[in-house]
């Protein structure tokens, strides 16, 4: 498969063509949000209330990057385990948003959210923080503030390199690659 160039936000038809194991490199906009973030705009949601920023057709980045060194634009920005949103992921899904960059694994409910609303996962490699954060242009904290490092930031990207782990279709590339290492290591 080749490494995919995309601009956010990504159009429907853009979006369902991702397959799990693809390499892609997002650039345009995107928000993070972690565990207490995730608690407030699941609450916001489930009141019928405003969230302070779009979630519709967004992407969020689990992340709570460390604060930044003179000149740069961030700190180290790597991902946090994704399982840990996974209560809120549903709610969120079926108000428009349609991608999430964290790493690690998903439960069904989640699996099947993303699926039914069309939605993909992307894994940003654990460990290479402060390599992704120069593939962030600008940050900027756009709700929350007294959740300091967890505050929501809108983070403009240029070139941001993440795998497709779930698709659309629901595919689940650590399924996928676990099960070609079985077939390959059982023909050795």
């Amino acid at each position: 498969m080749e490494k995919k160039q995309l601009t956010l936000p990504l159009k429907p038809e853009e979006l369902e063509t991702l397959r799990a194991g693809q390499q892609v490199e997002l650039s345009g906009l995107i928000y993070t949000a972690r565990d207490a973030a995730h608690k407030k705009i699941y609450d916001l949601l489930s009141q019928q209330e405003t969230v302070p920023f779009t979630v519709e057709n967004a992407f969020i980045y689990y992340v709570g990057p460390t604060p930044a060194k003179p000149d740069q634009v961030i700190g180290s920005a790597g991902p946090t385990t994704s399982s840990r949103m996974d209560k809120y992921t549903p709610l969120l899904l079926e108000h428009g948003l349609k991608g999430m960059i964290g790493k690690g694994y998903r439960n069904e409910e989640v699996k099947e959210s993303i699926k039914r609303n069309k939605a993909v996962y992307l894994a940003a490699i654990g460990g290479t923080g402060a390599l992704l954060s120069t593939a962030i242009r600008e940050a900027e904290v756009v709700a929350f503030p007294e959740l300091g490092p967890e505050a929501v930031y809108k983070l403009t990207v240029e070139n941001f390199p993440v795998t497709v782990i779930i698709d659309s279709l629901g595919n689940d590339w650590y399924i996928q690659a676990r099960e070609k290492f079985q077939q390959k290591r059982s023909t050795l």
